[in-house]
């Protein structure tokens, strides 16, 4: 698989990542750790060298499974983490707010390394902005951290132009990781040029819309209790009854192009800049290697204006997050 560099941060990473995240968290079904290692090291073979996990995916036992997974070819992986919440002290799901003071993120850092069993953290991303704590004093505490040994580079996920430019003044800032993909374009607007002129990367999150656009999932899927999708606006069963337009005009695109909608969903994201490395997530070997297919999937210029005109047709029914998640995103 090609490489591709972060924005000007000299972190050069496979084209397409895998979260790791839905190993151990949020889609409510508990996956075999052997098999979600197995999972990691074929991905590697296939030529994926980036991985993402956070200290919220569990909580922890994300950490520790990719840890785990990557030990034995540490030398060959890129590992991102995250920092930013207060956990909850009984080690249960979800958290007790956000939490970015200095003092916190370097025992985040601490206590990741040492989960993972590993010396630095390639790339340590703000998992939200905290507006209680200025982004400048953020970016100082990870600098400190980079020159302490303990990371290597410095990102932010989900944050607003004027909020990446401040932390970028202090520490340049590697990689933006948000939301980004042919059901959430709102980064296009304001945040893409920002990173561009600055020269940060772009890591696009849920770039298959959390399953959705993979055309897997109608409004007859049953979601679970513990699958955070069930609270989600967009996936309501007339949401999602809504959006199978939009995911029926990908396989017709798809068709055309002898792919499956999910490479063209990620195939369309790479070709939108040569710094943006989308990291789709997933538990299963056929999804990982239909996934990485899209990497050596080529869109021509025409190809592109067909997708956006066809696209812009149909309505995307349902916000992506609760009130309360999204005004966790854009400060």
């Amino acid at each position: 698989m090609e490489k591709r560099k972060l924005g000007r941060g000299n972190l050069e990473v496979s084209a397409l990542g895998l979260g790791c995240m839905g190993m151990s968290f949020s889609y409510g079904v508990v996956h075999d750790e052997n098999e979600m290692i197995s999972l990691m090291h074929k991905a590697v073979d296939l030529g994926v060298n980036f991985f993402d996990t956070a200290e919220v995916y569990g909580p922890f036992t994300n950490e520790v499974l990719v840890g785990k997974a990557l030990a034995p070819i540490r030398d060959k992986v890129v590992i991102a983490t995250k920092f930013g919440f207060n956990m909850k002290p009984d080690g249960s799901p979800g958290w007790l707010g956000l939490n970015s003071r200095p003092e916190h993120i370097k025992l985040v850092a601490d206590a990741s390394l040492k989960r993972m069993n590993i010396e630095s953290i390639d790339l340590f991303y703000q998992h939200r902005v905290d507006p209680d704590v200025p982004i400048e004093d953020v970016a100082g505490a990870v600098k400190d951290l980079i020159q302490a040994g303990k990371v290597k580079h410095f990102g932010l996920s989900e944050a607003g132009a004027q909020t990446i430019r401040r932390a970028h003044a202090v520490q340049p800032v590697t990689a933006l990781q948000s939301e980004y993909s042919l059901w959430w374009r709102k980064p296009e607007a304001e945040i893409l040029p920002t990173l561009e002129e600055l020269g940060i990367g772009m890591v696009p999150y849920s770039p298959l819309g959390k399953g959705f656009l993979t055309g897997k999932m109608d409004d007859t899927t049953e979601l679970g209790k513990t699958d955070f999708r069930s609270q989600l606006p967009r996936f309501s069963t007339e949401a999602r009854k809504a959006n199978q337009s939009f995911v029926n005009l990908l396989g017709d695109i798809a068709k055309q192009k002898g792919a499956t909608p999910a490479q063209i969903a990620l195939a369309w994201l790479l070709a939108q800049k040569p710094w943006i490395v989308p990291i789709p997530g997933t538990t299963k070997l056929s999804r990982l290697e239909e996934n990485i297919g899209a990497a050596s999937l080529k869109l021509s210029v025409a190809d592109l204006a067909e997708i956006n005109d066809a696209i812009s047709r149909v309505p995307v029914e349902g916000d992506r997050y609760p009130e309360h998640l999204e005004k966790m995103t854009g400060r």
